[in-house]
């Protein structure tokens, strides 16, 4: 797919090679990508990256990664910055969207683009709070252990269970990417949750954190976080959960940046009680 515009910007599809580009661009806006979060993105949907060029060179970055048939999430909306405001990043955002078909769309939009989402006909779903510090020292506690081979099944279906959408390539990709450690909960052997964290360019991420209480959250929070003590952690938190918040603050973390979950239509109804962290802010 391509698309001629104004000034000889040519849009294309992105390949896995034109990632640290668009990653690259991601951290010097301060949104702190994961080092190595490439491959689980194009694991999902390899068709669902999109860059501009003029005489060849990146402009512009725009995602739409589709789950399924019904919803598809936009991110990696950036645009150089010194050739903003030229239209380069509403062109390659047309060309993206048409990626997603008919499906429901949805993003996490930082807090300058919002309204030009309303404009393309998203609506607030609900805000989604950074919270970042130093990770507290612990150890792992009971009924917390790595995440192993055998446990994909049950991970893909409990994240299915949290989520708009099933995602088992993504997961697949997610959960055994060099630098990512998974973990998860159980009692009586049916898993209570699961959490990830992995290297980021300015901090430790965690996400996603989804558990059936606050004290399963707190647990493999615990447990992500045991040997990352004195290092910074980032957790991405949705406002609505405020257990997640408390859990956050308990911690000894603070409010660094938010974004607002936007949605162009209706979703499928999903456990957000259970989201005390997202996975990812490009993919959802």
């Amino acid at each position: 797919m391509t698309f001629a515009a104004p000034h000889d910007l040519v849009v294309t599809q992105a390949t896995l090679a034109d990632w640290p580009v668009i990653s690259g661009w991601a951290a010097a806006e301060g949104w702190n990508p994961g080092l190595t979060d490439g491959p689980a993105f194009f694991a999902q949907d390899p068709d669902g990256f999109f860059l501009g060029r003029i005489d060849g060179r990146p402009v512009s970055a725009v995602s739409v990664v589709t789950y399924g048939p019904a919803y598809a999430f936009l991110g990696c909306y950036l645009v150089r910055p010194d050739l903003r405001g030229h239209g380069h990043g509403l062109t390659t955002w047309k060309t993206a969207l048409a990626h997603a078909g008919g499906r429901t769309v949805g993003l996490d939009g930082v807090v300058a683009q919002q309204d030009n989402y309303r404009q393309s006909g998203f609506e607030l779903a609900y805000r989604t709070i950074r919270f970042t510090g130093t990770a507290p020292a612990g150890e792992t506690p009971a009924g917390v252990r790595p995440a192993a081979p055998a446990d994909l099944a049950a991970i893909t279906a409990y994240d299915g269970a949290c989520c708009p959408a099933d995602r088992p390539r993504f997961l697949a990709a997610w959960l055994t990417t060099p630098g990512h450690r998974a973990v998860v909960r159980e009692d009586g052997g049916r898993l209570t949750g699961y959490g990830v964290i992995r290297p980021g360019h300015d901090t430790l991420r965690v996400g996603p954190l989804f558990a059936d209480t606050a004290d399963d959250a707190r647990a493999l929070f615990a447990a992500l976080t045991a040997d990352a003590g004195g290092r910074e952690v980032a957790l991405d938190v949705p406002e609505p959960n405020t257990a997640g918040v408390a859990l956050a603050e308990e911690a000894g973390l603070r409010p660094s940046f938010e974004t607002a979950r936007m949605y162009t239509g209706p979703v499928r109804d999903h456990a957000r009680e259970r989201v005390f962290g997202v996975a990812t802010l490009e993919l959802g």
